[in-house]
């Protein structure tokens, strides 16, 4: 029905997340629809990141250098290391500008369910630099699921001879919530972490 080049863009389209026939052939169409100028932004910038996004070599967030922005600031706080799952959740606090820390992030959470067990995680790479760099606290901020907890259990149990403090971001019922509609583990986690009102 379509000319090759066309269908071509539209199949590229559907390896993102959440994009289905209907929006694929959509953004295709909107992509014939671009000035020369922005089509070739629009190339040049997925084969700028494909080619010049890596790994941050201590704390393997993205970065083009060998050490993103974060790490090389000197005037964070180097006693503080906040681990998390993924890239998206240290732009998600450094939006916020409350953490002055460092970030670890892994390679996902532990899953077995999904065959992804501790070693895929990219966890000697965190023991290895918590050892080296001397932290005080290590915060874990990881989604409130099975998988959160599990790693985070994990990784106490085997940073618990290293004399350190370690904290979890704390959870529970979200402002304005329904009460009938919140999960166990929700409820749980905030009956677990109340607090006393002052």
């Amino acid at each position: 029905m379509y000319p090759d080049s066309i269908k071509n863009l539209i199949e590229s389209f559907k390896y993102l997340p959440g994009i289905g026939e209907k929006t694929a052939e959509r953004l295709a169409f909107s992509v014939l629809e671009l000035e020369d100028e922005q089509a070739d932004l629009f190339r040049s910038s997925i084969k700028d990141v494909k080619m010049k996004v890596h790994k941050c070599k201590r704390c393997n967030s993205l970065t083009e250098d060998d050490e993103c922005y974060i790490c090389k600031d000197e005037s964070r706080d180097n006693g503080t290391l906040c681990v998390v799952e993924d890239t998206k959740n240290v732009i998600l606090f450094e939006k916020l500008g409350v953490f002055h820390g460092k970030y670890h992030v892994l390679n996902g959470l532990i899953s077995p369910l999904e065959g992804i067990n501790p070693e895929d995680i990219g966890l000697e790479t965190l023991i290895d630099r918590i050892t080296k760099e001397k932290f005080k606290e290590i915060i874990f901020a990881f989604r409130p699921s099975i998988e959160g907890e599990t790693t985070s259990l994990y990784i106490k149990k085997i940073l618990e001879d290293m004399n350190l403090k370690i904290t979890r971001l704390a959870s529970g019922v979200p402002m304005g919530a329904d009460m009938e509609y919140l999960d166990s583990l929700t409820l749980e986690r905030a009956l677990n972490d109340r607090k006393e009102i002052e």
